[in-house]
C-alpha cells in the first residue's frame, strides 16, 4: 500500500495524531477512536494493523497490553516527496511572517508613542 493511501483515511492518520504524543495501548487508542469516529473496536484494530503493516507504527508487547508508537521512517519519506513541492507555499508564509514581524513592530512603535503623549 502507498504511503498516501495509508495516511488517506482519517482515522488512521488520528491515530498517528495520538501515537505522536508517546507511545499508548492499544486499548487507549480504541477508546480514543472509538469515541471520536464511532467505530468498534475490531474496525480500529484494522487500522492499526494497517499502520503497523506499512511501518508507520510498531508494537511491542508490555505483559498482556499491546503499546503502539509512531515509526518516523515512512513518514521521512513522505516529506522528502512533499519537498518537490514546498516551494509553492514556502515563498507564501515567509510573506505572511514579514507582514507579521511588520505589524508587531508598528504596534510596539504606536504603543511607544501613546505612552509618551499624555
Amino acid at each position: 500500500m502507498h504511503a498516501f493511501d495509508v495516511l488517506g483515511d482519517p482515522v488512521r492518520r488520528r491515530i498517528l495524531e495520538l501515537l505522536a504524543g508517546g507511545e499508548m495501548t492499544s486499548g487507549a487508542v480504541c477508546a480514543a477512536i472509538q469515541e471520536e469516529f464511532g467505530i468498534s473496536q475490531p474496525a480500529v484494530s484494522q487500522h492499526l494493523r494497517v499502520l503497523r503493516d506499512n511501518g508507520f507504527a510498531s508494537v511491542r508487547p508490555e505483559g498482556t497490553r499491546r503499546l503502539y508508537r509512531v515509526r518516523p521512517e515512512p513518514l521521512r519519506d513522505v516529506d522528502n516527496w512533499l519537498d518537490h513541492f514546498r516551494r509553492f507555499w514556502t515563498p507564501h508564509l515567509d510573506a505572511l511572517a514579514t507582514e507579521l514581524a511588520r505589524g508587531r513592530r508598528e504596534r510596539r512603535i504606536r504603543e511607544a508613542d501613546e505612552r509618551t503623549d499624555p
